[in-house]
Parts: C-alpha cells; sequence; structure tokens
C-alpha cells in the first residue's frame, strides 16, 4: 500500500461487491476487501486489482458476527499500518448481504434475525466501529435495493431492512457532516449476479418480466453499478450527500 486512497468493501469477493472495488481500483484507488468463506474467489479479486497497477488486501469477515469485529479491524489496521504508514481508510462501502425469499406468512424469527444481523445491525457497528479510522473527508456508501421502493413478494423482510438502511444513512451523513465524511446509499435494481442463487441471473422467465418493467429494456448488470459506487468516492462526487441514488435502469416506473 501506499499514499493513495483506500476504499474497504465489504463482501468484495463475488458479484457486485468485486465489480465495485475492481471500479474503484480502475480509479487510481487501493482497495481491501472482505469475504465471508470464499478465500480462493477473494484472492482472485486481490490479483485482478494488482494487475491494474493498484494495491490490495483481503481479510475474512463475517458481517452477522458482530463480536469479531475488533478482531478485524485490529487486523485491517495493523496491516495498514505496516505497508502505507496509517492505519486509515477514505472509503466504506457496506455491501456484503445475502437474500432472503420467504413469504411473509411463513418467516421464521430466525430467518429474521440472520438477515437483521447481515443488513442492518451489522452495518450499524462495523461503520461505528470503524469510524476513528475513516479519513475526514472521506464517504460511506450503504448499498440498498430497489425493493425497498417496490414490491416483490417473498421479499418483506429484506426490503423493509433496505428502507432501514436509507433512513440510517440520512441520519449517519447528518451526523458525520461535522467530519466532512459524507454518506449515501446506492440501491440497485435486479441484478443478473449469483446473488440469491441466481434468482434474476438463473430464472428465463423471471429475468423477461422484470427486463420488461425496466425502461431500458434489460436486467441489470454488475458493470452497471461498479462505476456508480467508484464515481461516489471521488471528488467529483463531494457534493453528493444524504441521497438514496437508485441504479436500476428504470425499473418499475
Amino acid at each position: 500500500m501506499n499514499t493513495k486512497k483506500i476504499g474497504l468493501i465489504t463482501g468484495g469477493s463475488r458479484g457486485l461487491g468485486k465489480n465495485m472495488a475492481v471500479a474503484i481500483a480502475k480509479k487510481g484507488m487501493d482497495v481491501v476487501i472482505t469475504y465471508n468463506t470464499n478465500k480462493e474467489a477473494a484472492e482472485r479479486v486481490v490479483a485482478e486489482i494488482q494487475s491494474l497497477g493498484q494495491k490490495a488486501l483481503a481479510f475474512q469477515l463475517d458481517t452477522r458476527d458482530i463480536g469479531s469485529f475488533d478482531s478485524f479491524i485490529q487486523q485491517l489496521t495493523a496491516q495498514l499500518k505496516e505497508q502505507t504508514g496509517s492505519a486509515n481508510i477514505d472509503f466504506l462501502i457496506n455491501n456484503a448481504g445475502t437474500a432472503l425469499y420467504m413469504p411473509f406468512a411463513n418467516t421464521t424469527e430466525a430467518q429474521m434475525d440472520e438477515i437483521f444481523h447481515i443488513h442492518y445491525k451489522g452495518v450499524f457497528f462495523l461503520t461505528q466501529k470503524l469510524l476513528p479510522f475513516i479519513n475526514d473527508g472521506g464517504c460511506i456508501i450503504n448499498v440498498s435495493s430497489g425493493l425497498s421502493r417496490t414490491t416483490l413478494p417473498g421479499c418483506s423482510v429484506y426490503g423493509s431492512l433496505k428502507a432501514a438502511i436509507e433512513t440510517l444513512t440520512r441520519y449517519m451523513a447528518m451526523e458525520l457532516g461535522t467530519r466532512k465524511i459524507r454518506v449515501n446509499a446506492v440501491a440497485p435494481g435486479a441484478i443478473e449476479t449469483d446473488f440469491g442463487g441466481g434468482y434474476i441471473r438463473d430464472n428465463k422467465e423471471r429475468n423477461a418480466q422484470v427486463a420488461s418493467r425496466t425502461a431500458l429494456g434489460r436486467v441489470g448488470l454488475p458493470d452497471d453499478i461498479g462505476g456508480v459506487v467508484a464515481f461516489l468516492c471521488t471528488e467529483e462526487a463531494y457534493w453528493i450527500n444524504g441521497q438514496r441514488i437508485e441504479v436500476s435502469g428504470g425499473q418499475s416506473l
């Protein structure tokens, strides 16, 4: 690592997180990613970023396990300090997540608790614990979903928690403004990835249905999202703060 600006992306070994990590690297920034279980995939992302001429690191992190956050941050900051002379990062992208497709009437408390820990409580406390290590003038991006605005049967818990993240984003933007840290939420529409077991990517009928309701006539791709996140990390995006930015091609307008 060096004196370049550094972005940390949770869940950066696959899907949208991988795309965000590579897009940020293409902007000339160094990157740290976390992964839950797939170390090999994370190492491939690190190698891809290094091939672009940027520095990269990968750390294991389960964002459901709030008790592990202190140990993760100790490892992260020690490594950064050793390689850059500073323990700090400039950008935090709270991307890690998983899907829950379950009708409201059948959702269990255990299912709700798991998604709550991943999509809200984990985001809240990881960001809180990282605050001392985010440089003034940096930015935080919380990944939301088009499902906070539109509805899809079976997504009541997921969509509700993403709506909560958007409200949290506004509070964070207000409270962190004294440090000139801007906070925004990016809300992807339906995207062709392995998210939710390829729920959109691998079901042709569902894919076509979403495309028919999207103004630009197709389902989103990872490349549609990463560049927007990277842009929000640049100085050109400095005056964007406390916003929900939907990146969906005009889905369900």
